[in-house]
């Protein structure tokens, strides 16, 4: 099956989509350093997790706009209602994510009395007071959340994108690829 003709995503919901990707992939690696570096690194990459945090949440904020106001294509023939329901709900999921993750981050570093700088411009201010009663449990659902939710998720979402891609062969790969 193919997808339809004039199906794709728009050059600015691919643009999202791939910087969000690239994101994650620094985020992912620069939260998995930490433990492993010596401890003058750690507070460089701990600053570099913080910023990426922040550009990671202006662009999700901004990619949930645009889906808000423009419409994603329809899905590719053949798919049964179940699929469209579980394609819906993973992505919504995944906007959830990468919209409270940061946010929950940015709990737990208040919370720890870290500040949170954009790469040095300038200092976001703290959303809780240091050690605020009944808020430690930021850092677990921003840990846990991404560790185990973010990253099944997009599992999930690259096996559904490869059943597509190599088993169906219906063209849901190419619609969000970037044209050359």
């Amino acid at each position: 099956m193919a997808a339809k003709i004039g199906n794709d995503y728009t050059g600015t919901a691919k643009f999202l989509h791939w910087t969000v990707v690239a994101l994650l992939i620094v985020q992912f690696a620069l939260a998995w350093a930490m433990p492993m570096a010596l401890n003058a690194k750690v507070g460089t990459l701990i600053g570099l997790h913080f910023s990426f945090g922040v550009l990671i949440f202006i662009v999700a904020v901004v990619r949930l706009y645009w889906r808000a106001t423009h419409r994603a294509p329809e899905h590719v023939d053949g798919l049964g209602a179940w699929q469209v329901h579980c394609a819906s709900l993973v992505h919504g999921l995944l906007y959830l994510l990468i919209l409270t993750l940061p946010v929950f981050g940015w709990l737990n570093a208040s919370w720890r009395g870290m500040p949170v700088s954009f790469f040095g411009l300038f200092e976001v201010p703290a959303l809780i007071s240091k050690h605020a009663a009944g808020w430690r449990w930021t850092g677990s659902v921003h840990y846990y959340g991404a560790q185990y939710a973010l990253l099944g998720l997009v599992g999930l979402h690259v096996l559904a994108v490869l059943y597509h891609d190599v088993l169906r062969r219906d063209g849901v790969l190419q619609r969000m690829l970037p044209r050359l």
